[in-house]
C-alpha cells in the first residue's frame, strides 16, 4: 500500500474514529485503525466490538491495500507533523512508514484479517431526519440516562419511531427527559430501539449541525449513515419502562422563568452543597423565586430571581446538577416549572417539544 495525503485531512480522520478505542484492550487489533486505500480514498475504521465507526477522506492512492495500525499513537504522530504532505507506504508485513517534511517515522502495524468484520447497512427500512435536529435531540435528552450497569436497560437512550414522530427518552430512576419530532416512515417502520450511551457519545461527536442522515436497523443493529461517515452500533436487548407513567398528568402550579438566570443562580449556591447534602430548596413565593442551600460544616447561599408569581408558597427541594442539566443544553430564552406540592415531581418544559421530569430530595 502506497498513498499520499494532506495532514489536515487524515488527522480530521483519526479524530473522527479514536474516541471509539478503549485504552485498555483484550485484543491487540483493537487499539489499532484499519486503514483501507482503493481508488481516490482512504477508509479509517475502529470498532470495540460494539461501536463501530468508519470514516472516508480523500487521498492520492498509488498503490492499494489495508493495514492495521495503532490509532492513538498514529494520531498523536500526524498531530505533531509540521508539513502538510504526508506519504504512507505499508510493507507485506504490515510495516508502516510516515514520511512528512524531514520527519520520518515507522511503525509496526497487525494484518488486516485480524481485524472484526465490520457491520454493513441494511434492514427493511431506512429513516431520513437532519443531522443536526438529531444530535440536539440528543443533547437535550441523554444526560439524563443511567450510569449505573446494574439497570443495563436505562444505560442509553430510547428511540421510539411511533405515530409519524420520533421520541427520545432517557432516565435513571430519579429524572426523565424527553424530546420529540415529527419524521416520515411507514406504520409497519414503527419501532423502539435503545441506542447505548456510548454510541450516543459518539453521534454527539460526529454529527453535523446540517446535512442528511440515514438511519438502518436490523436484527440487534443500528446503522448511522451521514457525510462520510457510518456508525454501527449493537443495540441494548430489553423492554424500556413505561416512561409515561412517571409524567405528571396535571399541575397546581405553573411558572415562567429567564432560563440563564436560572441557570446561572443555580451554579452559584451549588457551590455550598456537599456529597452528603446536595439539595437545593426553590422556594416559590410571590413574584419571587429564592434558591438557598444550607450545609452543616460548609455554610449556606442564598439567590433571589424576579418572577410572575401569584399563587400559593411553594418549597421543593431539588439535586441542582439535574435542574442545571437541561437548563444548558436548551436555548430557548424562557423555562416552565410546573409543579403540585413539595413531593411530588417537578417538570420543565419550554415551547419545543420536550420536557424534564425530575423528583424532588425529601430534606429534615
Amino acid at each position: 500500500m502506497k498513498i499520499k495525503m494532506s495532514r489536515s485531512s487524515l488527522l480530521e480522520g483519526l479524530q473522527r474514529v479514536q474516541n471509539v478505542v478503549s485504552i485498555r484492550s483484550t485484543l491487540p487489533v483493537l487499539s489499532n485503525v484499519l486503514i483501507t486505500a482503493d481508488k481516490n480514498e482512504v477508509t479509517l475504521t475502529t470498532t470495540d466490538l460494539d461501536v463501530t465507526v468508519r470514516c472516508k477522506i480523500e487521498a492520492v492512492v498509488e498503490k492499494a491495500g489495508s493495514t492495521t495500525l495503532p490509532v492513538r499513537r498514529l494520531s498523536g504522530i500526524v498531530r505533531e507533523l509540521s508539513d502538510n504532505n504526508i506519504e504512507m507506504s505499508v510493507s507485506d508485513k504490515d510495516v508502516a512508514t510516515v514520511e512528512c517534511g524531514s520527519s520520518f517515522f515507522k511503525i509496526m502495524g497487525l494484518p488486516e484479517d485480524e481485524f472484526p468484520p465490520i457491520p454493513t447497512a441494511g434492514g427493511k427500512y431506512v429513516y431520513k431526519m437532519d443531522q443536526g435536529v438529531f444530535k440536539e435531540m440528543l443533547r437535550k435528552s441523554a444526560y439524563a440516562a443511567s450510569t449505573d450497569e446494574t439497570r443495563f436497560v436505562l444505560n442509553g437512550v430510547l428511540l421510539s419511531f411511533k405515530s409519524g414522530k420520533l421520541t427520545m427518552v432517557a432516565t435513571d430512576g430519579r429524572r426523565l427527559a424527553l424530546v420529540e419530532h415529527e419524521i416520515d416512515f411507514p406504520k409497519e417502520a414503527e419501532a423502539d430501539l435503545i441506542l447505548p450511551s456510548k454510541a450516543v457519545a459518539e453521534l454527539i461527536h460526529t454529527l453535523g449541525d446540517e446535512g442528511k442522515l440515514k438511519i438502518h436497523q436490523k436484527d440487534n443493529q443500528i446503522v448511522f449513515e451521514y457525510e462520510n461517515i457510518m456508525l454501527a452500533s449493537k443495540l441494548i436487548e430489553g423492554n424500556y419502562p413505561n416512561y409515561k407513567q412517571v409524567i405528571p398528568a396535571q399541575c397546581e402550579e405553573r411558572v415562567a422563568i429567564e432560563r440563564e438566570s436560572l441557570l446561572t443562580a443555580l451554579k452559584r449556591v451549588s457551590i455550598l452543597t456537599s456529597d452528603t447534602a446536595g439539595a437545593t430548596k426553590l422556594t416559590f413565593g410571590k413574584n419571587k423565586l429564592v434558591i438557598t442551600a444550607n450545609t452543616p460544616d460548609v455554610g449556606e447561599a442564598r439567590e433571589t430571581l424576579p418572577i410572575k408569581y401569584t399563587g400559593k408558597e411553594i418549597t421543593v427541594a431539588f439535586n441542582p446538577e439535574y435542574v442545571m442539566d437541561p437548563l444548558k443544553n436548551l436555548t430557548n430564552d424562557e423555562v416552565f416549572m410546573e409543579l403540585i406540592d413539595e413531593l411530588s415531581p417537578g417538570v420543565l418544559k419550554c415551547d419545543i417539544p420536550f420536557l424534564y421530569v425530575l423528583m424532588p430530595m425529601r430534606i429534615n
